[in-house]
């Protein structure tokens, strides 16, 4: 397996980064995590962490290739989700450690996700977008039942509202695995945090991932974008991307 990958996280304009993430990877298959603790509940960072490292430790103790990808990721969230309630289990339940989560798993050709809430996770071909995770968000559901514009949804009073996440209630939330993916050599993998993507529609980064090889500078010059664009209040801002080679 070959393949080239980036990251970032950013302060912007926060007081502390909340955001968290990991890459693991070795001859047979990679991990790739992002988890954003979520603002205004008492340590964001502790379940960003907490998640984050459960992730990294259950793919260390697995062989690979994994033979049930899909069951994988559903008990690996579950754990990390398990893992962030119980830090937060002596504290009032509305001050409670919480975060969203994206997870990528790539082996054997292909890729499959997990996410809960507004982390995403991102394919593009050649400058085009092939595919991308939806929200667990109360703008996305709106978008669904045609109550609301794409061009609406930036600007929606309720677009930061999160309607799943990991940690607080210790009923295991909605989340989203996707099957297997196809990579083509030169594919661009994307997994991000809310503070990364907001200020972009897809098709502007599938053509600035596109655009130049070093994937470093790109992913850089795309995060100082966003903290820009969110001035002065921007969020956290976190991303991983990844070119599949062979």
């Amino acid at each position: 397996m070959q393949l080239e990958y980036a990251q970032l996280s950013l302060l912007g304009h926060r007081q502390e980064n909340q955001d968290r993430l990991a890459v693991v990877a070795n001859g047979q298959a990679a991990l790739v995590v992002v988890a954003d603790g979520m603002g205004g509940h008492q340590g964001g960072a502790l379940a960003a962490e907490t998640a984050v490292e459960s992730l990294r430790m259950g793919f260390l103790s697995v062989m690979e290739p994994i033979l049930d990808p899909i069951g994988y990721l559903h008990q690996a969230m579950a754990n990390a989700h398990s893992a962030v309630v119980a830090v937060g289990q002596m504290m009032q339940f509305e001050v409670r450690p919480r975060a969203t989560c994206a997870v990528c798993l790539i082996q054997q050709g292909a890729s499959y996700w997990v996410h809960v809430g507004d982390s995403r996770l991102y394919q593009f071909r050649d400058g085009t977008l092939v595919t991308r995770t939806r929200d667990h968000s109360h703008v996305e559901r709106l978008l669904r039942d045609g109550s609301i514009t794409l061009a609406e949804a930036p600007t929606h009073p309720m677009r930061h509202y999160v309607e799943q996440c990991l940690g607080g209630d210790p009923v295991l939330p909605e989340m989203t695995v996707t099957g297997r993916k196809a990579l083509q050599r030169h594919d661009l993998l994307l997994v991000c945090s809310d503070g990364f993507w907001s200020n972009f529609q897809d098709d502007d980064l599938a053509r600035s991932l596109n655009r130049h090889a070093d994937l470093t500078a790109t992913l850089k010059t795309l995060g100082d974008f966003s903290v820009r664009a969110s001035a002065p209040q921007s969020d956290n801002v976190t991303a991983v991307a990844v070119r599949w080679i062979a």
